[in-house]
């Protein structure tokens, strides 16, 4: 599994014109799956993703979690942050799991996620065409590879 974070003061994800999710100061996190990913990956990714120190403190240094500043979630499935550029022009997708392996986990990691944060955690929905907005605070963006743990 991979991650891209972005510590955020708001952030919506929307569908056909309807608001799928939205929160204010916290993190939106974008998910890719791969076929081989396992419940180990999910509670890595989940545990880094809440426990990581993202936030400023009193003296302005990043040393805050999401739960310690009270900050919300937002997670959104990203199938193409599996690309593999390597080769060529045209990414190769072919480590994304597939929708019938890939939304199972995704709902696993959703619902790990749910338990460790101590506030609103929203979703967009798998699979579907979305438009994301959002202010990012920083800029922080942080990727995690779940297969790159030491």
């Amino acid at each position: 599994m991979k991650a891209l974070i972005q510590r955020v003061s708001r952030a919506s994800v929307s569908s056909n014109g309807s608001v799928l999710g939205h929160i204010q100061h916290g993190l939106l996190v974008l998910i890719g799956i791969q076929a081989d990913d396992t419940e180990d990956d999910i509670n890595y990714l989940a545990q880094k993703i809440v426990q990581m120190r993202l936030f400023s403190d009193e003296a302005g240094k990043m040393n805050l979690s999401l739960n310690e500043v009270n900050g919300q979630c937002l997670l959104v499935s990203q199938f193409t942050l599996m690309a593999s550029t390597a080769k060529g022009n045209r990414p190769s997708f072919i480590q994304a799991a597939a929708p019938a392996i890939a939304i199972p986990i995704y709902e696993q990691f959703v619902e790990r996620i749910k338990t460790l944060c101590l506030n609103t955690v929203e979703t967009g929905r798998f699979g579907a065409d979305m438009q994301v907005e959002l202010i990012n605070d920083g800029p922080v963006t942080i990727i995690i590879d779940s297969k790159a743990k030491a």
